[in-house]
């Protein structure tokens, strides 16, 4: 093992926070219908865990949608891609209005919203809750897929920007 760079002396979660404004993540859009009707936010967390049966997890950190989505029983993950860029934006702005008329989107006859104009929609059971910290970890089992096909460049939240992805890199052996 080779040595490290010296750390400066800062506290974990200064440094954690710093380590994943560096790691850059897709973007996805989940939705689930709460009390008062279509709610939805834009995560950078979710990862797939498990392809059978396919499983994949995410976390949500305060407000109202959040704790819908915490609480709801099905939801749907949309991965988005550049093309939708103005889609994830306004599931980022709390203050935002979502699910209005000019919106691509519909309730499934299952009763949760869809973004048509997404890439993936993974209709999806959480079938896992857990608390952590100011925080909630959810596993869900994915239920249904629906794809848009696109030729829309990745779309990944880095140093809490959004950035577009538009030429490959060769994987190195």
């Amino acid at each position: 093992m080779t040595s490290s760079p010296s750390v400066p002396s800062a506290p974990v979660g200064e440094l954690f926070r710093a380590a994943f404004r560096a790691h850059p993540a897709g973007v996805a859009i989940v939705t689930a219908s709460g009390p008062e009707g279509a709610v939805g936010l834009t995560a950078s967390s979710v990862a797939s865990v498990a392809v059978d049966p396919a499983t994949l997890a995410f976390s949500v950190t305060g407000g109202r949608s959040a704790s819908f989505i915490a609480s709801a029983q099905t939801i749907v993950v949309h991965l988005v891609g550049a093309d939708q860029l103005d889609l994830a934006r306004t599931f980022a702005d709390p203050a935002a209005p979502r699910f209005t008329h000019s919106m691509d989107w519909e309730l499934l006859p299952t009763g949760e919203p869809l973004l048509r104009e997404a890439q993936w929609a993974l209709r999806c059971e959480i079938v896992h809750r857990a608390p952590l910290g100011g925080s909630v970890l959810l596993a869900a089992e994915v239920l249904d897929i629906r794809s848009n096909p696109s030729n829309s460049a990745p779309l990944v939240y880095h140093n809490r920007e959004f950035h577009t992805l538009f030429q490959s890199v060769s994987a190195v052996a």
